[in-house]
């Protein structure tokens, strides 16, 4: 199966549709009245696509096993035709888009089953996914594309020589991948007046984003919080909130980031672990939503 760790968990919602056709107006009738003699039509196979959307993950190899939190089965008869909808929700981190056309075939697959002695041509003419809600396709566009960022490693080691950046550059990889100009990437000591010098001289040249790594731990020379957050005019504790929920469910020890998050005037500054793995798993937990901060800005509001 496809690797999933990193992705977010979110509300996720499809609907699936299958279409059922009889051949005859009596059955139609049938079916209204509870004359088939398998019994009743719509109860059974609503039975069956709830058993459906349960076996998906044992029946196709790449669908992983998920919450499902809600199954809705609805029928629209139109004619001689019933069409068949399978509404699934989950929170989780991939979509349920395959287990609601699955829920709705098996349905479709039942009443086949159940009509077939008394009406032999009945037939199934359509599966198709109707929509679905959740993912990150639903955040595609959403964003400005004229944002320019910073990025700042904080460590004394680096900065020496003594030690290669890999943090730094796993931010730059993500914002790149989230359409974000990264305008300058720079390597500092672990200095309260540098830190502070860089975040306002980016700023002043109207920078949208500065990203720190390093220097949010607890060791006597972790001065990046402190040195940050004079600067902000609002902290954003939200942002903290998710990296830290984020990180917490893959090590323990990401309880003892102190990561911070905040504004100063319409530029967003965020300081992130040091560890290369602490700098990826923080942008994938916030980004690319996180980047709706600059929509806010301008006063555009957010219905999703």
């Amino acid at each position: 199966m496809i690797d999933i760790t990193s992705k977010t968990t979110t509300l996720r919602t499809a609907t699936a549709q299958a279409v059922v056709k009889v051949s005859r107006e009596e059955t139609i009738r049938a079916i209204n009245e509870g004359k088939i003699p398998k019994g009743d039509v719509f109860a059974m196979s609503r039975a069956a696509g709830l058993l459906g959307v349960k076996k998906t993950p044992l029946l196709l190899p790449d669908c992983h096993p998920m919450p499902i939190e809600y199954t809705g089965i609805e029928y629209e008869i139109s004619g001689m035709e019933i069409t068949v909808f399978c509404t699934l929700k989950t929170i989780y981190k991939t979509g349920a888009e395959v287990e609601a056309m699955h829920g709705a075939s098996v349905v479709a697959l039942n009443m086949y089953d159940m009509l077939k002695p008394v009406d032999k041509g009945v037939e199934i003419l359509q599966i198709k996914l109707v929509s679905k809600k959740g993912g990150k396709s639903d955040f595609n566009d959403r964003f400005r594309k004229d944002l320019a960022a910073a990025v700042v490693v904080c460590s004394d080691s680096i900065s020496a020589g003594k030690k290669e950046d890999r943090a730094g550059k796993e931010i730059i990889r993500k914002l790149e991948a989230c359409q974000v100009t990264v305008a300058d990437y720079a390597i500092i000591p672990d200095e309260k007046d540098i830190i502070q010098q860089k975040a306002q001289a980016y700023q002043a040249q109207g920078i949208d984003l500065v990203i720190y790594t390093g220097g949010t731990g607890l060791s006597p020379r972790d001065v990046t919080p402190e040195a940050l957050e004079p600067l902000l005019d609002r902290t954003i504790p939200g942002i903290d909130e998710a990296i830290r929920k984020h990180g917490q469910e893959r090590t323990p020890y990401a309880m003892l980031s102190r990561s911070l998050a905040g504004t100063m005037g319409q530029t967003l500054v965020l300081a992130l672990p040091g560890s290369t793995m602490g700098a990826k798993e923080s942008m994938d937990a916030v980004f690319p939503p996180l980047l709706h901060i600059f929509r806010v800005f301008e006063g555009v509001r957010h219905d999703g």
